[in-house]
């Protein structure tokens, strides 16, 4: 063989199998957690129909939420019901479990945002028993399990698919205190109920009719079509058992004359079995209530033509982002979603930082889409940026998770445009808000949830000054630049008081219209609720709860 002969090539090797990794440690359910019980006393036992969808986002909440406007509208005592949600868009409720405060008061846990507004929808409080379990996503394969309003751990996906069947109990018990205290509880599932390989441990479907005899009625979305096969191949995966649970079907967003569609219709129930209930039309006043996810947030969607711009980035955690939703509803500000591989427009007169669910990740998306650079460039030619909690804390100079909260253990510096710094740790801060702001004179009614502790210089001129009432002593609350450009606070809806609103857009620049922005979402519901009553039989489809 000479120097120039090339060597012959080794024989490939059979290739040793390699050790799976362990699974991450399971969060710990406590040995001794409560089941939750019906109130004491309770004499009666309400009425229930669970609302299951062909797939993700038929429109099932939307839907949960106007039967309960319309069925409130009735003289009924209506609570909604989500075992599990994954979103967030979450919101603080009531925790009647929890020791009461010193005033009398009840400490808060949080909910998904699509149950407090069904909620809402029935004119009551929200209440953790709505949504006793919620996960917030924090990475591609794993999320945050809140568990009846406290944080449980965070979890890998695989791990939670073996943990959650322990969880049945609570969330049993939650639907059962909520039937104690009511005429009729509609019950949304999650995703498709046809996903018949997560059956057995289910916590929201099926396995959830089944346990609770909860009679269903799916909901199929004909705008995205495959209406037909939705429904069919929904029948044929689901069990004998399971199929004689249904009570019918629903054709949800139709747009057009319906009658084309009958004869698929026929079709659909002669293949299940299943009985027509009824079409509900596409709804056009559904903007005007908050979408329950960031999926909304992926659609394109034209901003407004209003004097003031508005920038808001798509953090890839985004967390309740209906912060915006009344900034958006003014006639006179343009709100702009700023997508993935878009630049923030040139013309814009302020960004706006929304909330997170993992703030260190989302300094990283902010600087490899390039946002970090325009918002830089923004501020420096005179334009204003605001923080909403974990965008307030992207306003400072650093932010640290030593404990791994929210991903991994370290620190991410931040934009440096307010001299503070934040620390994640500690208990998550879940307060509701109705105060009085001494910096605006406005009202304020909001909320804070979050998870961690800012200090620094920037902290002695805050954004607001909250107290009980408008003479008592004041708490200091966010932060703003020296130049007034820059401000930020860990308190979600702001933008939801009329006054503080045109107290902002004002300051802003801007000139807010005689915008009443709670009646808004308020006749929203009211023409919801007369829009499925137009659409469909009530009296038929209570007659199916048991």
């Amino acid at each position: 063989m000479t120097q120039d002969t090339p060597a012959p090539a080794a024989k490939p090797q059979p290739s040793k199998p390699q050790p799976s990794k362990p699974l991450p440690k399971v969060p710990e359910i406590p040995a001794d957690l409560p089941v939750p019980q019906p109130p004491p006393g309770a004499k009666t036992r309400a009425k229930a129909l669970m609302i299951q969808g062909t797939s993700s986002d038929v429109g099932k909440s939307l839907l949960v939420a106007g039967l309960c406007r319309a069925y409130q509208r009735r003289g009924l005592a209506v609570r909604p019901f989500k075992a599990q949600n994954m979103s967030n868009n979450a919101a603080v409720a009531v925790d009647s479990d929890a020791p009461p405060n010193p005033d009398g008061t009840f400490p808060h846990g949080e909910i998904g945002r699509a149950q407090a507004l069904q909620a809402r929808a029935c004119k009551v409080p929200p209440s953790i028993d709505m949504n006793p379990v919620l996960l917030k996503p924090q990475t591609e394969i794993g999320a945050q399990v809140v568990l009846r309003g406290r944080v449980l751990g965070n979890c890998p996906a695989k791990v939670y698919h073996k943990m959650r069947h322990a969880l049945m109990p609570s969330v049993l018990g939650s639907l059962e205190r909520l039937r104690a205290d009511a005429d009729l509880v509609i019950v949304e599932g999650a995703g498709s109920g046809a996903e018949v390989y997560l059956r057995e441990s289910d916590i929201t479907n099926m396995r959830l009719a089944e346990k609770a005899e909860l009679p269903v009625v799916f909901l199929s979305d004909i705008d995205r079509g495959g209406t037909m096969g939705a429904l069919v191949g929904t029948h044929t995966l689901l069990r004998p058992e399971d199929n004689a649970r249904v009570r019918g079907y629903l054709i949800n967003k139709f747009r057009g004359d319906f009658s084309i569609f009958e004869p698929a219709c026929a079709t659909i129930t002669a293949r299940t079995g299943w009985p027509f209930l009824g079409v509900v039309r596409w709804f056009e006043g559904g903007s005007r209530l908050p979408a329950e996810d960031s999926l909304a947030l992926e659609r394109p969607a034209e901003p407004g033509a209003g004097d003031l711009r508005i920038a808001v980035p798509r953090l890839s955690r985004i967390a309740n982002f209906d912060d915006i939703d009344p900034l958006a509803a003014e006639p006179g500000v343009s709100v702009s979603w700023v997508q993935p591989g878009a630049p923030i427009p040139k013309d814009t007169d302020v960004v706006i930082l929304p909330g997170s669910k993992a703030t260190r990740s989302d300094l990283e998306v902010l600087r490899r889409e390039g946002w970090d650079v325009d918002i830089l460039a923004h501020v420096r030619q005179g334009g204003r940026v605001v923080g909403l909690c974990a965008g307030y804390q992207m306003l400072g100079r650093v932010v640290r998770d030593p404990q791994g909260i929210e991903g991994p253990p370290g620190e991410t510096p931040g934009l440096g445009l307010l001299d503070i710094e934040t620390e994640i740790g500690g208990d998550k801060r879940l307060i509701d808000l109705a105060m009085h702001d001494a910096e605006s004179g406005c009202p304020i009614h909001g909320y804070e949830m979050h998870m961690g502790r800012t200090t620094g210089a920037a902290l002695a001129r805050p954004w607001l000054r909250l107290s009980e009432t408008p003479d008592g002593p004041a708490r200091a609350e966010g932060a703003v630049s020296a130049d007034g450009c820059v401000m930020g606070a860990y308190v979600h809806g702001l933008f939801g008081g009329d006054a503080f609103r045109a107290h902002w857009i004002g300051r802003m620049g801007g000139e807010a219209a005689r915008l009443n922005y709670e009646q808004r979402v308020e006749d929203a519901l009211d023409d919801l609720a007369a829009h499925i009553e137009a659409n469909l039989d009530l009296d038929a489809l209570l007659a199916l709860a048991t």
